[in-house]
């Protein structure tokens, strides 16, 4: 009988310290998931922030041909004659 009481009392502490595991590795994965929160967003601000600095480069890069440089001028022509397509395209709707 006295074998039975510590089979039960071992596998009662078992189970204890199962469950304390578990909450454990549960407030581990909450942390977990709020870094990762966390990193995402600082991940997007990033993304935006080179998003807007590659802009900043392709105006800078594009006034820079427009200043009379050589090296880029066929490009600035292509730009200007994209932008001149939008504008008509913009103004072709508001037509409508």
């Amino acid at each position: 009988m006295s074998t039975m009481i510590e089979l039960v009392d071992s596998l009662e502490n078992k189970v204890s310290k199962l469950l304390h595991q578990l909450e454990v590795q549960r407030q581990l994965n909450q942390k977990l998931a709020g870094e990762l929160r966390d990193l995402k967003s600082r991940n997007q601000q990033l993304q935006s922030s080179i998003e807007e600095w590659e802009d900043k480069y392709r105006s800078l890069k594009l006034a820079k041909s427009m200043l009379g440089s050589n090296e880029n001028k066929t490009e600035a022509k292509l730009k200007i004659n994209t932008l001149i397509r939008e504008i008509d395209l913009c103004i072709a709707q508001l037509s409508e």
